[in-house]
C-alpha cells in the first residue's frame, strides 16, 4: 500500500486518497465499536436504544457513563467496554496517523550510503 524507501514519494493526490481510505477504515472501526456498546447497553444493562447510544457514545468518546448501572452484569460489561474503547482509540489513532507518519519518514529518509 505504501511506497518503498527507494521509490519516489507519492504525489499529493495519491496521498490524499490514501488518507481518506485510512480515515474510512477508522470510521468503520468506530461504528463497529459503537454497535457493540449500543447492543451491550441495550441487552445487558436494559437501557432504551437512545440511552444505550448515549452511554456507548460517551464511553467510546472517553467521557464516561451517563446513566447509573443497576446490575453486576451491566457493571462488568461497562468496565470491559471502557477498556475495549481505550484500545479502539489507540487503534484508530494508529490507523489515521500511519499514512502521515509514513510520508514524513519517507520524505526525511536519509540514504544509508551517505554515512
Amino acid at each position: 500500500m505504501f511506497e518503498l524507501k527507494h521509490q519516489k514519494i507519492a504525489p499529493a493526490p495519491v496521498f490524499i486518497k490514501r488518507l481518506f481510505i485510512f480515515i474510512g477504515i477508522a470510521i468503520l472501526l468506530i461504528l463497529f465499536a459503537l454497535f457493540i456498546g449500543i447492543a451491550g447497553y441495550h441487552w445487558i444493562a436494559g437501557f432504551s436504544w437512545v440511552d444505550a447510544l448515549l452511554n456507548a457514545s460517551m464511553i467510546l468518546g472517553g467521557m464516561g457513563p451517563v446513566n447509573p448501572l443497576a446490575g453486576a452484569g451491566a457493571k462488568i460489561f461497562a468496565s470491559l467496554y471502557a477498556l475495549f474503547s481505550g484500545l479502539v482509540f489507540i487503534a484508530v489513532m494508529g490507523i489515521v496517523l500511519s499514512p502521515i507518519v509514513h510520508r514524513m519518514l519517507h520524505k526525511f529518509h536519509i540514504d544509508e550510503k551517505s554515512f
